[in-house]
């Protein structure tokens, strides 16, 4: 997909969303009372709002209805395509992890109700126990955290990247990250960041109402996310380091969390950077498009008054979980859209799969953090969030200052593909020619390894694990 076309997407999204937002109703028109509306857009809906006011985005599914292959929840998944099928839990008073559209998550504060789902069983027979935490940082975000329990002198954390959330590293079920690391006897933690689909929650703020709560950008997931999840890590397996794993801007954060709280550095073992995100000045596709597009993109949501980017209960995600869920889509969508900002590679991410990632994926982020990866790209520079003439105020300085590489000592093992449109091979050699600590570089050895493969590919054991699973025997 070239970059106009990219840009007339999200033109077409801006539209969608500006039909929604409109103060003044489309006249009704026969057949399109709201009685006739489906179950999901009747509740808690009244005609003079939200959904009431948004007879377009009605009418446009209406003509798509004709497609019965259509997704709309994961019960219309087979069973082995779900990646959340776990065990029943022997203590009554433990959570289950669960699926990202077995709930509303986006529409409160509190934690989403489990949901019966089937058994994930693992490669030994066996269903994983799946604990559920609300960890709180020094800045006030609940952070829901994910717990496969295994051999405890073995903690490591999964962190995701960014518009995606824990379920990135179990979608793919059996042959998922997570599940490979739980069959290995490690103890297993996955993350959520602050904004995502499982962390929209404050003690005090109220993300559906308080501007503040999405005043942050990836700066805020490094310096207060990750030390809060890593201690609670620590203190609940009474180790003092753990190892860590990140995709795309999962590793970014760790970046920042070593330079600007360098006392961690002690606490990780080794950090596993699969498709680094730090860089960005070699982008060529239409995510460099994006990048120039930001501000666009930006001044309309700041005309909207809307802060939260892509979350699961915003018009422009239901719609694309609409259009996109279907294997009908899968030519536009996932080649036209997904491959061209990641990289082409189909035979991983086949046809039968994708309406599984539709339905996980994007989740929410906030419009800064947005805004401060474009600034990455657009200044050639890995620094603090550029607020313009206010950065003299901030940080005493006309620009905003780059992040200390220097600082960032714990072990790193970069993880790269050829053909990721995103994580860029001379990027990826960039950031390591400015690490002090860089154990291991690595070229996947498959050849259409893209920026999604990490996560989503159909043969990640084949291609990956043996290398994750050799830093880790090395130096973790």
């Amino acid at each position: 997909m070239s970059g106009y076309k990219m840009a007339a997407l999200m033109l077409f999204i801006i539209a969608v969303t500006v039909a929604a937002y409109s103060e003044t109703p489309p006249a009704s028109e026969e057949g399109y009372e709201m009685a006739s509306w489906p179950a999901e857009l009747k509740e808690k809906t009244e005609p003079d709002t939200y959904w009431g006011r948004n007879l377009f985005l009605f009418k446009l599914m209406k003509q798509l209805e004709g497609d019965e292959e259509r997704y709309e929840t994961n019960d219309d998944l087979s069973s082995d395509q779900k990646w959340s099928q776990l065990a029943e839990l022997k203590e009554p008073d433990e959570k289950k992890w669960v699926t990202a559209l077995s709930t509303n998550p986006g529409k409160s504060t509190k934690s989403p109700k489990p949901r019966p789902q089937p058994k994930w069983k693992s490669k030994k027979g066996r269903g994983y126990p799946v604990q559920e935490y609300d960890v709180v940082t020094q800045d006030d975000y609940i952070l829901k955290l994910f717990h496969i329990p295994g051999d405890r002198s073995k903690p490591i954390l999964l962190m995701h990247g960014i518009i995606d959330s824990a379920d990135t590293f179990i979608i793919r079920g059996n042959t998922s990250l997570a599940a490979a690391l739980a069959d290995a006897g490690y103890d297993v933690w996955v993350g959520n960041s602050r904004g995502s689909r499982y962390s929209r929650r404050h003690l005090l703020l109220d993300p559906n109402t308080d501007k503040e709560f999405w005043d942050f950008s990836f700066h805020e997931l490094g310096y207060y996310d990750l030390p809060a999840l890593i201690d609670f890590v620590l203190d609940n397996t009474g180790t003092k380091t753990l190892n860590a794993i990140g995709h795309s801007q999962g590793n970014s954060i760790f970046l920042v969390l070593g330079a600007t709280r360098p006392e961690y550095n002690e606490k990780i073992k080794v950090m596993i950077s699969l498709s680094p995100v730090c860089y960005l000045n070699n982008i060529k596709n239409s995510v460099s498009h994006l990048m120039k597009f930001t501000p666009v993109i930006d001044r309309f949501y700041t005309f909207i008054g809307e802060d939260e980017f892509l979350g699961d209960d915003t018009i422009p995600i239901r719609l694309f979980r609409y259009v996109c869920g279907s294997k009908k889509s899968y030519s536009v969508c996932a080649k036209g859209i997904m491959f061209s900002l990641a990289g082409s590679d189909p035979d991983e991410m086949e046809l039968d799969f994708f309406p599984t990632v539709v339905a996980h994926y994007p989740t929410g982020t906030s419009m800064k953090n947005v805004i401060h990866v474009s600034q990455i790209g657009i200044k050639r520079s890995f620094a603090r969030f550029n607020y313009g003439l206010k950065n003299i105020e901030i940080y005493n300085s006309s620009d905003p200052p780059e992040y200390d590489l220097g600082k960032v000592s714990m072990k790193i093992a970069l993880l790269a593909g050829r053909n990721d449109e995103i994580s860029r091979l001379e990027d990826v050699k960039q950031l390591m020619s400015k690490l002090p600590n860089v154990v291991k570089f690595t070229i996947i050895n498959h050849e259409r390894f893209n920026h999604i493969d990490a996560v989503w590919g159909r043969n990640m054991a084949v291609y990956l694990f043996p290398s994750i699973f050799d830093i880790l025997s090395k130096y973790g």
